[in-house]
């Protein structure tokens, strides 16, 4: 099962993430000053509040430290700050590099469409609802791993408080709703959350009743991005290569694909009763 479509895996996105070179950097400074300083990784690690295991993943580069742990092991070490200086690249390096790609797209974009068939949108969904998908994932995933794709979701919805906010429009298919993704109680909250997220006046969620007879989605997956400069860059599961495009004509192709979807999904104040009910019966 790939639960990574919502993400930038889904737009064809260069894999190849060069930060892990500057983690492994980060990881052989730590250890110069920890050498320097005259503690063993037990001692550093002791002082720090961490495991000796950590401090070994961490100086050879195989986990990403935290901010706060750069912070207090500029405080342990005497770094004078160097250490501390480090953050903001390491936490770039948090997030996977066609994450951090879509993010950008999505900060920059003024308006946003996207028809999902198989999971909620990664914009849409709970940390709970996300954390339960990528814990399903065949092969599985480590819980670093995990953790650290649950995060780089979660800072994407950071889009909900932009200002000027830019407009939002979701449809997704009923089955994606009524799946109990993490169990029931997490569906229920997934539910909540869409009922809180629809309410906003820049979004617009609409639901694909399974009962649709016509129904121009069924190529799968569809997202466009609109920029303030007038590009757009958009993406269909079935269309393209499953790559990223913004040649016009490419573009005016899915923009009526996606058009005719939302004219034969429910309206939004249809699918927001629709989730209500939805809501009651879980």
């Amino acid at each position: 099962m790939n639960v990574d479509d919502a993400d930038g895996a889904a737009w064809g996105l260069d894999p190849d993430d060069e930060s892990q070179a500057g983690v492994e950097a980060v990881g052989r400074q730590l250890k110069v000053w920890r050498e320097a300083a005259g503690l063993r990784p037990a001692e550093f690690g002791a002082q720090m509040g961490y495991g000796e295991n950590l401090i070994y993943k961490i100086e050879r580069g195989a986990r990403i430290p935290r901010p706060e742990f750069l912070g207090k092991a500029d405080e342990v070490l005497g770094a004078g700050g160097k250490i501390a200086a480090m953050k903001e690249d390491v936490e770039q390096a948090r997030y996977p590099k066609k994450v951090r790609d879509l993010t950008r797209w999505e900060a920059e974009a003024v308006e946003l469409g996207a028809y999902g068939s198989h999971n909620l949108h990664g914009l849409l969904q709970t940390g709970e609802y996300t954390r339960a998908l990528f814990e399903m994932r065949r092969p599985a995933y480590s819980q670093d791993k995990v953790e650290r794709l649950v995060a780089a979701r979660m800072a994407r919805q950071t889009i909900f408080d932009r200002s000027p906010a830019p407009a939002l429009m979701f449809v997704q298919e009923e089955v994606t709703l009524r799946r109990p993704i993490g169990g029931r109680m997490v569906l229920r909250r997934q539910l909540e959350h869409l009922l809180e997220v629809g309410q906003l006046r820049n979004v617009e969620i609409q639901v694909m009743p399974t009962d649709r007879e016509d129904h121009a989605g069924m190529g799968g997956r569809i997202q466009l991005l609109k920029f303030g400069d007038g590009s757009v860059v958009g993406h269909s599961q079935g269309q393209f290569g499953s790559r990223a495009v913004s040649d016009p004509k490419e573009i005016r192709v899915l923009e009526l694909r996606y058009g005719i979807i939302r004219a034969q999904a429910l309206t939004p104040r249809e699918s927001l009763a629709f989730i209500e009910k939805l809501r009651g019966e879980t």
